[in-house]
């Protein structure tokens, strides 16, 4: 599956293991990813691609950091219900 910007992924390794982001950017090799919360918008962490997991829902709104942690909060809410 290609990853997209807006994607929200989980994090298969590394210190945010089973975390839920958003992708901001992807290159090659690489997704700039964000929480709202410990990764702001304006300093990104740069993940390796094998280090995530896709899921099929793609944020609509986040150009700000309120934006990405309700996008992310209502992800997994309704991830729990399912």
């Amino acid at each position: 599956m290609d990853f997209i910007v807006g994607q929200i992924v989980k994090a298969k390794a590394g210190r945010e293991k089973n975390s839920f982001f958003i992708i901001i950017a992807v290159d090659e090799a690489y997704a700039y990813i964000c929480d709202g919360k410990s990764r702001k918008l304006d300093k990104p962490k740069k993940k390796k691609l094998i280090h995530l997991a896709p899921t099929s829902t793609v944020a609509q709104r986040f150009s700000t950091n309120r934006e990405v942690r309700k996008s992310l909060s209502e992800f997994i809410s309704f991830a729990k219900i399912v």
